[in-house]
């Protein structure tokens, strides 16, 4: 697994362009999601997220491992995993975007737009993404919430489950414990 981290860092690494840049790194990354029906709510939790930002660039780049989520049932991340996601053919997740107005220095809070691009089940997507960047003597952190819609990703739900899914599946994120990155 920390192999795979690694190869990921360096493949990532080619989005953030500049050499002297300001780029920080972490793998203490959680994205999880959550469906509410009036027949039931689903849930799963990812803790193997990566994420590398260039402050210079303002590019910020995320990348996640599909079968990484978790969930309360296991029949439930066995269907999104070999039904809905099919993860063996689309492993991972991904995200390229561009901090809009970025404040430098880094002030202690601030809000800010992401603009860019997810991939989820070999479709990409654009999207602005409210951000909350906080800055605590220098622990950078960025959280937020956002909602995608199931059928813009060309995820199949059977007829016969259609009702236990919603439509639009709220993302919550949350990264920390940034350290400098170096190629």
């Amino acid at each position: 697994m920390n192999r795979f981290l690694l190869l990921l860092a360096l493949s990532l690494s080619q989005l953030c362009l500049g050499q002297a840049g300001e780029r920080i790194i972490t793998k203490q990354g959680q994205v999880s999601f959550f469906s509410h029906t009036s027949v039931e709510d689903i849930e799963a939790t990812n803790n193997q997220v990566l994420s590398i930002v260039d402050f210079t660039s303002k590019e910020v780049a995320i990348s996640m491992l599909m079968r990484a989520f978790v969930f309360k049932k296991a029949l439930m991340q066995e269907h999104f995993n070999e039904s809905y996601i099919e993860s063996d053919i689309y492993p991972k997740c991904s995200f390229e975007g561009k901090i809009l107005d970025l404040e430098r220095p880094l002030p202690q809070e601030q809000t800010k737009l992401i603009k860019g691009n997810i991939t989820i089940h070999g479709v990409s997507k654009e999207l602005e993404i409210k951000t909350k960047i906080e800055n605590d003597q220098d622990k950078i952190s960025f959280s937020g919430t956002f909602n995608l819609t199931v059928a813009d990703f060309k995820i199949k739900i059977p007829p016969i489950v259609a009702g236990n899914i919603s439509k639009t599946i709220e993302v919550n994120f949350r990264f920390e414990e940034y350290l400098p990155y170096e190629n």
